[in-house]
């Protein structure tokens, strides 16, 4: 007879894509918003093949660093399932690219700490792995923040800017590696 106990991870399977999305789960703001930016992730093995099965993840506080959470105390009233959402989800395409529709997120302040640069937080999920994988995306044009942030800063300086996307008339661009053979090159993930 079984116990007990802690539940052990499981494989995501083939069938990872089946009752997770909603459409338009990826337009965290709908279309047309003021100030609305298209983030685009792609996801690609050690080899820079496609990880073409990938779900992401994004989580996200607003303009103003808040978290549309009443988990988040500076929320009050605020959380809604209406305009900012703050979560988006998004199945990648056969080049193993999503893009997001979003808001660039402020500054989020930490008790006690240096606030957190504005950022992106994203869970990467695909057939194989057993667990989620946890990441990050930075802005290029916040520089300093991006110096003093404190997650950022728990990595060496050669491979934060892994971690820091690109910019193009398109709006902002970030690939996560997954198990590349030199570890410099693969996408820092976090334990949460």
């Amino acid at each position: 007879e079984a116990g007990f106990g802690i539940t052990p991870s499981q494989t995501v399977g083939p069938y990872v894509h089946i009752g997770l999305t909603l459409e338009d789960a990826e337009k965290i703001v709908p279309s047309g918003t003021d100030g609305a930016v298209d983030v685009t992730v792609t996801v690609v093995d050690g080899n820079g093949d496609a990880i073409a099965d990938a779900m992401i993840e994004v989580w996200q506080a607003d303009e103003e660093g808040v978290f549309n959470s009443p988990l988040d105390p500076r929320t009050g009233g605020r959380a809604t399932a209406e305009g900012f959402r703050g979560l988006g989800r998004g199945m990648v395409d056969a080049s193993g690219s999503v893009t997001f529709t979003t808001l660039v997120p402020g500054a989020v302040e930490v008790e006690g700490q240096d606030p957190e640069a504005p950022h992106l937080k994203l869970g990467v999920f695909a057939r194989g792995m057993l667990e989620r994988l946890y990441t990050r995306l930075y802005f290029p044009e916040n520089t300093e923040a991006n110096a003093a942030d404190p997650v950022l800063r728990l990595l060496d300086e050669s491979r934060r800017g892994l971690l820091v996307a690109d910019q193009d008339a398109a709006g902002y661009r970030l690939d996560i590696v997954v198990q590349h053979e030199d570890p410099t090159l693969e996408t820092p993930f976090f334990r949460i």
